[in-house]
């Protein structure tokens, strides 16, 4: 439908509102599910979420140790075979890859590979745990969601709440709710996260690429988590947006 959408768009008569975020329940200063909540102004606990988070999936405790995360259903639409290609790169720089889902048992037999295969740094659990999403989100440094289509999605918003950055392809919502860490927008005090356009292992290399290269600046880190956690993307804008939307109709 995307043709009749379009024409719809350029007519005027279509609207977009994203997906808003239940403050009640995903808030790192008030997740019970979190060892250490934290806030803004107490980015310091999040290392204590890591520590626990490393512990808990048997990789090795490092709080210089980048860890990065994915939570998802374990699909193609996802990308993540994408991430699988990218794995070995991504341990050569020394960080580690958490992954919490479930899906197509290609790729859930590939990333239990990926775990025996790299013991310390890749950590695998298979499954759907809400509990457990909530402390891999409150523990690690990014969120991978390389998808290859997204209307919308939750995860890179639970991302920017937990001041966890989003690595997401630059598609659909993600592109929307996603500022990418170049160098104008770092200038600007606009940037979020990191993105890439291209749907291929390459382009995903040289975003984590650029991830590395903010890690080592831990003050340059710091000021785009807070960024990130400043964004207001909960259910009270999609609310007043659906309401203009109804009263302007």
């Amino acid at each position: 439908m995307e043709g009749l959408l379009r024409t719809r768009e350029e007519e005027g008569r279509l609207s977009g509102i994203l997906n808003g975020v239940d403050d009640a329940i995903w808030s790192p200063a008030h997740d019970a599910l979190l060892s250490h909540p934290y806030a803004r102004e107490t980015l310091v606990n999040k290392a204590h979420n890591k520590r626990q988070l490393q512990i808990s999936m048997g990789l090795s405790v490092g709080e210089k140790i980048p860890v990065f995360a994915i939570v998802s259903r374990l699909t193609h639409q996802k990308g993540l075979d994408l991430v699988l290609e990218a794995v070995p790169e991504l341990l050569e720089h020394g960080a580690q890859l958490v992954v919490l889902g479930a899906g197509d048992a290609d790729l859930q037999e590939w990333f239990l590979a990926a775990a025996a295969e790299y013991p310390g740094q890749v950590g695998v659990l298979i499954g759907y745990h809400e509990a457990f999403s909530h402390r891999i989100i409150g523990g690690a440094d990014v969120i991978m969601v390389p998808s290859r289509f997204e209307p919308c999605g939750l995860t890179q918003l639970y991302g920017l709440k937990y001041g966890t950055l989003p690595l997401v392809r630059h598609t659909g919502g993600f592109a929307d709710t996603v500022a990418d860490c170049s160098l104008e927008n770092l200038a600007d005090g606009l940037a979020t996260g990191f993105s890439f356009s291209d749907c291929n292992v390459g382009a995903l290399s040289r975003a984590i690429r650029r991830v590395f290269v903010l890690w080592s600046r831990p003050t340059l880190w710091r000021y785009v988590q807070r960024q990130a956690m400043a964004m207001d993307f909960s259910w009270r804008v999609a609310a007043q947006a659906y309401r203009a939307l109804y009263q302007r109709l």
